[in-house]
């Protein structure tokens, strides 16, 4: 019985072993990945750090920084894990072989031993003229035949067994290696948290002091991004009645010249209020097209992390002030390239404000917004792919910070785009 269950257990864990090998790949990506996140991270904070006024910006990157520090214990100790399986899975691959190996060479000796008591051609002859018929003879000479073979295939598959053995035992001495370093390196990164922790700390207590100024510049924040939101659904609603006024005059179009009727034709699009747009048929494979991507789509900048999530929720420093958003806060690089995140067509270029520049794209009925522009690469009207250049993300010369504000809206409701982004 226990024989059967270590056979069972070593079946069960063989079959895992190809996923775990797949699964050490993307492990090992995933953390190259974070470790770039985190040079980026630094980069910002560096350059944020000699000209930012406030070290609230500072604690956000820092903040972010820690995140990224946790997912790379938290991706390491996953390493750490699988490696430890696949090494279990090996040892008993290395036991099996050993039994397998000791079993083999006992049978081989025997059978050694019994050929060289029986080496003489002169016993082997007698053997199969000693017989009482032809067939008994044949019969004796096949025997002789077939056991010289299966020694010979006992001792083939002594060395095979003897060199899969040999193979194993040195992928066990890598792999204990391997687990060494990323022991250290998991403990490395550990040291390195609680060093942030500390620092950010000091930064917590630093920032006490201007908890009123903070407060109030928060919102005064706040106001001004509740005016631009309540601008950007007027100009969306203005998109949309335009829109519908287009698809009305294509309608009656189409009618006047024959090529459709009152009845075959949708209800007109004039009789949609500007809350909601009337597709056309292109329209709604585009809009179907958008919403299958959804979890899908490529992020507004190449790099960057969110600074500040959808909805509303409590200030980093003073969770009894709420703080309101309508999309996303995505913090990036000095230089960083808006892009689109979904093919479509450009509805709106405008200023927001004399040092906000925002992009409109329309996707059937829904609409991607990209806010805090220093410069535009488009024009209304032009058709724009998956990652085309859009404009340049305005650096504050305040704080340093490189942010861009980007949402997703489908005709005038607001939608969290950190569910439509792909996962970093």
């Amino acid at each position: 019985m226990p024989k059967f269950l270590l056979s069972l257990i070593f079946m069960c864990a063989t079959t895992f072993l190809w996923a775990q090998d797949s699964q050490q790949e993307k492990l090992e990506l995933r953390k190259a990945q974070i470790q770039q996140e985190i040079r980026d991270n630094e980069k910002m904070l560096q350059s944020v750090k000699k000209k930012e006024k406030s070290a609230v910006n500072v604690f956000l990157i820092q903040q972010n920084k820690i995140k990224l520090k946790e997912k790379l214990i938290n991706t390491t100790a996953k390493q750490e894990r699988l490696l430890s399986n696949d090494m279990y899975i090996n040892q008993l691959k290395v036991n099996k072989l050993k039994r397998e190996l000791a079993v083999l060479k006992e049978d081989y000796s025997k059978m050694i031993l019994k050929s060289y008591k029986s080496r003489s051609e002169q016993s082997r002859a007698m053997f199969i003229l000693s017989s009482e018929s032809f067939l008994q003879a044949y019969k004796r000479a096949q025997y002789l035949k077939q056991y010289t073979n299966f020694r010979k295939n006992q001792g083939l598959e002594i060395q095979s067994k003897t060199a899969e053995l040999v193979d194993y035992n040195a992928k066990l001495d890598g792999q204990r290696q391997v687990k060494k370093k990323i022991i250290a390196e998991n403990q490395k990164e550990k040291q390195s948290l609680e060093i942030e922790k500390k620092e950010q700390q000091k930064l917590v207590n630093s920032i006490k002091k201007d908890k009123n100024k903070i407060i109030a510049d928060t919102k005064a924040k706040q106001k001004e991004s509740k005016a631009i939101d309540a601008k950007i659904k007027q100009l969306i609603r203005a998109a949309i009645a335009e829109a519908n006024r287009k698809a009305e005059e294509e309608r009656r179009k189409r009618i006047a010249e024959g090529k459709a009727t009152e009845s075959s034709e949708p209800a007109p699009a004039k009789s949609y209020s500007s809350d909601r747009i009337a597709l056309t048929p292109e329209g709604k494979i585009l809009a179907a097209d958008f919403k299958a991507n959804r979890g899908k789509l490529p992020w507004p900048v190449e790099k960057g992390f969110i600074s500040l999530g959808y909805g509303d929720q409590p200030h980093p420093l003073y969770p009894s002030l709420t703080v309101h958003n309508s999309g996303i806060e995505i913090t990036t690089e000095q230089g960083a390239t808006a892009r689109s995140v979904f093919e479509g067509v450009v509805s709106k270029v405008i200023a927001l404000s004399p040092v906000n520049r925002a992009v409109f794209i329309q996707h059937g009925d829904y609409f991607t917004v990209y806010q805090n522009l220093s410069s535009v690469s488009v024009e209304q009207g032009d058709k724009v792919k998956v990652k085309q250049s859009i404009g340049k993300v305005r650096t504050s010369g305040d704080t340093g910070k490189t942010i861009i504000k980007f949402l997703i809206l489908q005709n005038t409701s607001n939608n969290n785009p950190e569910g439509w982004l792909q996962n970093r």
